[in-house]
């Protein structure tokens, strides 16, 4: 079968294309609009998926979406029942957009079709009778199939965990083969995603796009201290009820999203935890760092109950994780140190882009009837390397657009030692090759490179290359084979879903009352001789890179070890705070221009800074907040 999935509607939308059981293409729509966490329909998305794969529409054996509206639609009615008179202004005011759009979404998806392809090719379209078929899948199926079906288990446990799709706000179910099963289920309003998000909300963060800076504040939290416990205490007390099974209750009397316009009711937060709400312009405090660390712990208390309870279920030795909640790599570390699987893999695209790529799988494999290629040789998912790539005459053409000067390597090698040369000299790279990434993380094609040996570079990268907060942390990319000499890991971890803490022969004494200070005091301590990528707890959100996967990515790391002793550099996505990563060459060179970025490597091209052309105020733009 030929399938396209799609999500759209919500936040980061995204199309896949897979064809007889091979996931051939998947993209973001947000790296073609240029707007982050775009949730229009994915039109850019779509045309390349067809595109990559030499389809039309018609070639087609189905389109599927990753949810069923009509269930959603049934929560919403029924969530406003239980919730009068308080879910009056809410009901006012989607109402109108379910009725004139959402609760017609098959329509909807037909016109969104003629639009993004052209009404030639889709206007004599009637679903399932002269063209593929319009197929809908659970939100929650699609998260699971999205993790089982590219895992390289035979059969699996699987946790999908998120905010809340149509009633289900997390399930637990087995995979084996092409089938499915469902074991558990846990329904909306009580949802860990939702309570995440809610204290992302409080803590002054937005609200599916700020959970990742929570998890990173949350390290700052000083975990002796007795606030974090008094804070954990209050919020199993008074918010959140979980029981053994992972299962959990929230007391909706301090949340709003349920039948409200925002996640929380402000006043009886701010009364539980003695402080008002931190807009997102107000100083960071301890206070805030400690709160962050509580919700942490009781996130990861809950997954690995989640974790547990699936083992008991299914009586598996493999793990998939999926939803917006596995992108918690803090959380998914614990699992796999609590030792209850074998095998552990998250789909890299977690959240709900990914469901674009489940609901195609679903229908490939359940519907279809696809026997799946389980090897023994690792996942399905290509590196996750499964967006566009362009050209060397694609790159020649931006920089004759732009008249930017570059030097042109024949010999790959040679450019990857004048990199690690650079890298070593304390100079920023940008890195663009091949395909582009699927999922929210720079994997080494659409990627910022640094030394990681350099204490200034955290800082320097935070506020003159992203221009985002000073207490974010970087992440490390190593070589797979090295990874032991610096981490404390026992698996491959290509996708960064895991934290792994730097092995202590190569951590830095740290001085008495290093946590008394606020986080600013504790930021820049050379914690280890890797201090650009270890962070304030001695952890690092790591990417090991296979020979086999990514060899130019490999190539570039091994280089700079061979110059330096150190396998081991800085990876950050190759954007800016509040826009997309990078998609094409246009993009890069844009980025590059725009930020104190020293050099770009595009293909086997290299730019030099210095050598552009600078005009004042050409390049100059504001950055939105992200």
């Amino acid at each position: 079968m030929k399938v396209l999935g799609i999500s759209a509607y919500y936040h980061d939308s995204a199309a896949a294309l897979v064809a007889g059981g091979e996931i051939v293409a998947a993209a973001h729509e947000e790296r073609f609009s240029r707007r982050k966490h775009d949730p229009r329909f994915p039109a850019g998305a779509i045309r390349f998926c067809l595109s990559r794969s030499g389809l039309s529409l018609r070639d087609l054996d189905a389109v599927v979406f990753y949810d069923k509206p009509l269930l959603k639609f049934e929560r919403l009615i029924e969530t406003y029942r239980a919730f009068v008179p308080r879910g009056v202004a809410q009901f006012v005011t989607a109402m109108p957009v379910w009725m004139k759009e959402k609760l017609f979404l098959r329509e909807v998806l037909r016109k969104e079709m003629a639009q993004a392809l052209g009404r030639e090719s889709t206007k004599a379209w009637k679903p399932g009778t002269n063209g593929p078929e319009l197929l809908f899948s659970e939100h929650h199926l699609s998260h699971a199939a999205s993790a089982f079906f590219p895992s390289p288990f035979r059969e699996a446990a699987i946790v999908t965990v998120d905010g809340v799709g149509e009633w289900a706000t997390g399930t637990i179910a087995r995979g084996e083969g092409s089938s499915i099963t469902l074991f558990r289920e846990q329904h909306f309003p009580h949802s860990v995603g939702l309570l995440y998000s809610a204290l992302t909300y409080f803590l002054g963060f937005k609200v599916n796009s700020g959970e990742y800076k929570l998890m990173g504040l949350a390290p700052y939290g000083d975990p002796a201290s007795s606030r974090v416990a008094d804070y954990e205490n209050r919020i199993r007390e008074r918010l959140v009820d979980v029981k053994e099974d992972g299962s959990i209750w929230l007391n909706m009397e301090y949340f709003d999203f349920a039948a409200g316009l925002k996640m929380i009711r402000e006043s009886k937060l701010e009364e539980l935890f003695g402080f008002v709400l931190r807009k997102e312009e107000d100083e960071l405090q301890s206070h805030h760092c400690d709160l962050a660390l509580a919700i942490q712990r009781v996130t990861e208390d809950i997954v690995l109950k989640l974790a547990g309870e699936a083992k008991r279920l299914t009586g598996s030795s493999n793990l998939c994780l999926a939803g917006g909640v596995a992108l918690n790599c803090v959380a998914n570390a614990a699992v796999l140190r609590s030792g209850l699987f074998d095998g552990l893999f998250i789909q890299p695209a977690a959240g709900d882009a990914g469901g674009a790529l489940g609901a195609a799988l679903a229908v490939s494999c359940i519907r279809g009837g696809r026997e799946r290629r389980v090897d023994g040789r690792g996942d399905a998912m290509k590196g996750s390397f499964l967006g566009p790539d362009y050209s060397e005459a694609d790159v020649e053409g931006v920089a004759r657009r732009h008249s930017a000067p570059f030097l042109k390597f024949d010999d790959f090698d040679r450019l990857c030692d004048e990199v690690a040369g650079l890298l070593d000299d304390g100079k920023v790279v940008g890195w663009f090759q091949g395909r582009m990434e699927w999922g929210p993380r720079a994997l080494g094609n659409r990627s910022i490179l640094a030394d990681a040996r350099n204490p200034e570079m955290q800082k320097k990268l935070n506020l003159a290359i992203k221009y985002r907060e000073g207490f974010r942390p970087f992440a490390p990319v190593v070589p797979e084979e090295d990874a032991r000499k610096y981490f404390e890991i026992s698996v491959p971890s290509p996708y960064m879903l895991l934290v792994a803490d730097v092995v202590p022969e190569r951590r830095r004494p740290l001085p008495d009352g290093y946590r008394a200070g606020g986080w600013r005091e504790q930021l820049y301590f050379e914690r280890s001789d890797i201090p650009a990528v270890t962070h304030i707890d001695f952890s690092a959100r790591l990417q090991t890179v296979s020979r086999a996967t990514n060899e130019r990515y490999w190539k570039v790391l091994k280089a700079f070890e061979r110059r330096t002793g150190c396998a081991v550099l800085v990876n950050t996505s190759f954007n800016v705070r509040g826009e997309p990563i990078v998609c094409t060459p246009d993009d890069a060179y844009r980025c590059f221009m725009a930020t104190e970025m020293d050099f770009l490597v595009m293909g086997n091209c290299l730019f030099d800074k210095e050598e552009q052309d600078r005009t004042a105020g050409k390049w100059k733009r504001e950055f939105e907040k992200d």
